[in-house]
């Protein structure tokens, strides 16, 4: 797991450091600008006679961004460095280096307060430019001169590198309010922070490198970050080799409730992508005059034909699902169910009555909106995948709302209702009823089509009836569904992936894994 940080657990790791080790702020800057210095040579094949334009703001930041302006000179590269402040403005450890810089190369700092003809003219010349102008403090938009520094930046079409974040970006929501630098390259210091993984955000990171700048492991275990990138190293752990007497009870039974006329391929990709995850058995509750399709379809899973109208399940569908639930271990609700008056009080009835661990998406969802507490009452384990359209319809706001603080947004809500929360999109978001919340790195553009979801519902139900715990099977889900996605885009391209493209790659990624176990056995 990678933790990722806010900025003021980032902050607070710096602080703990300085105070804890007697380690001073300067020295913690100097492994900051020389870390840049080193990822640059390597992105670009070194720096010598390139001319670099160091842009600096008058925090922090711009003290990185002297260090990397004095050791870019010191390795051959010709340095100019505009400082938006009077040196005076300066503070600290920014100053002090800002003065060092000065010393050395006079005639090479530039301080614009108003004309930014100098800062323009310096972006013709340059070859490389180097982002310092705003930190992770960043609370609203940037405005002002900074603000016109980035558009200018923007529109040199230079390559730029980052200093710890793009100017601009909020670094812990991974909005971005305003006018923002879209890095090639970004370095930041310590661990990574949330907008590096959060979009739309994540889009200007380009390719990100993380320093090591002296902060301890301890104080990092210590610190209690609740944020984490799974890798998947952490995914295929919890996937251990199988004894060789199983049967098909020991890996569970899933019982899909989906369907409704013309979205009966929803429940189909449900129930193939549950048993491409290894669950044991499958069965899908299905619209009994809709049954004939999912026999036709669904060769390895078993249906079971419910009371409908139409095509539409009704509410009498209960006590058909009740009488089934003997050797089920985990219930998926809600592909292409619709959204029928009858199927919106069965689906509230199965949450308020059946103490099965659930994953409950698209049309189930949307069964919630106005009954919310329903899932304060529920003993059992349950994980919501909502996309952000279905979330704010939940929560009575708007999509843009949500995708401003997903993070928060997933984490206030799962510890509010006490479910595991998965906010799908880029970036998709996996918060726990405790805090923990986990950003997801896998997936592409390509699988913004119709049935992806209802492949994560297939894996994660399928994970639940395995016996996983709620969280690890939802996150562990998001990834393994992304991971699909990817590969599935290598073959066929994200122009033409579709959601079925992934359930059948799903195979080789555990035969991967299994090849993995079997090298270290």
């Amino acid at each position: 797991m990678i933790p990722v940080t806010t900025a003021q657990e980032m902050r607070a790791l710096d602080e703990a450091t300085i105070q804890g080790l007697g380690l001073p702020g300067v020295v913690l800057m100097e492994h900051a600008g020389f870390g840049v210095l080193l990822h640059m040579e390597d992105f670009f094949g070194g720096l010598e006679g390139k001319n670099i334009l160091v842009v600096c703001g008058k925090g922090n930041n711009g003290g990185d961004g002297f260090v990397v302006g004095r050791w870019a000179m010191s390795r051959g590269a010709r340095v100019e460095v505009v400082l938006l402040a009077e040196l005076e403005q300066l503070r600290g450890d920014a100053h002090i280096n800002a003065s060092v810089f000065e010393k050395l190369y006079p005639g090479c700092l530039h301080c614009v307060t108003e004309d930014t003809g100098v800062l323009e003219g310096l972006l013709g010349w340059a070859e490389i430019v180097v982002d310092g102008v705003l930190g992770t403090g960043l609370s609203s938009a940037a405005r002002g001169l900074a603000a016109r520094a980035i558009e200018l930046i923007n529109a040199s079409k230079r390559p730029v590198v980052a200093i710890d974040i793009p100017s601009g970006l909020s670094a812990d929501t991974g909005w971005v309010p305003g006018p923002a630098v879209d890095a090639d390259l970004t370095v930041t210091f310590g661990l990574p922070k949330v907008a590096h993984y959060t979009f739309p955000a994540a889009e200007l990171v380009g390719d990100l490198r993380v320093v090591d700048i002296g902060i301890p492991p301890q104080l990092v275990e210590e610190a209690g970050i609740l944020t984490h990138v799974p890798e998947e190293l952490d995914v295929f752990l919890l996937f251990p080799p199988r004894p060789l007497d199983v049967h098909k009870g020991r890996y569970g039974h899933l019982l899909g409730v989906a369907g409704s006329p013309g979205k009966t391929g929803a429940g189909i990709m449900t129930a193939q992508a549950a048993l491409r995850v290894g669950t044991g058995l499958v069965t899908m509750g299905v619209p009994a005059s809709l049954n004939p399709v999912f026999e036709a379809s669904l060769l390895e899973a078993m249906t079971l034909p419910l009371p409908d109208d139409e095509g539409y399940l009704l509410e009498g569908a209960l006590e058909v699902i009740a009488n089934n639930l003997e050797g089920k271990t985990a219930l998926a609700i809600g592909p292409g169910l619709g959204t029928n008056p009858s199927t919106v009080t069965l689906v509230r009835a199965l949450l308020a009555e059946v103490d099965l661990p659930m994953v409950v998406d698209a049309d189930g969802v949307n069964a919630l909106v106005g009954v919310l507490d329903l899932l304060k009452d529920r003993k059992a384990p349950t994980v919501l995948t909502p996309h952000p359209g279905e979330m704010a319809r939940l929560l009575g706001t708007t999509p843009g709302e949500i995708q401003s603080r997903r993070l928060e947004t997933a984490r206030d809500f799962a510890r509010e209702y006490g479910v595991v929360l998965v906010l799908k999109g880029a970036g998709t978001v996996t918060a726990l009823p405790d805090g923990r919340a986990y950003i997801n790195p896998t997936g592409n553009p390509g699988m913004a089509s119709g049935g992806s979801g209802d492949v994560l519902t297939g894996i994660i139900g399928g994970l639940l009836a395995q016996g996983m715990g709620a969280g690890e099977a939802a996150w562990a889900g998001v990834y393994i569904h992304g991971l699909a996605g990817d590969k599935a885009a290598q073959e066929k391209s994200e122009v033409a992936l579709l959601a079925g493209d992934m359930i059948e790659v799903l195979p080789s990624i555990f035969k991967e894994w299994e090849e993995w176990s079997a090298s270290v056995l």
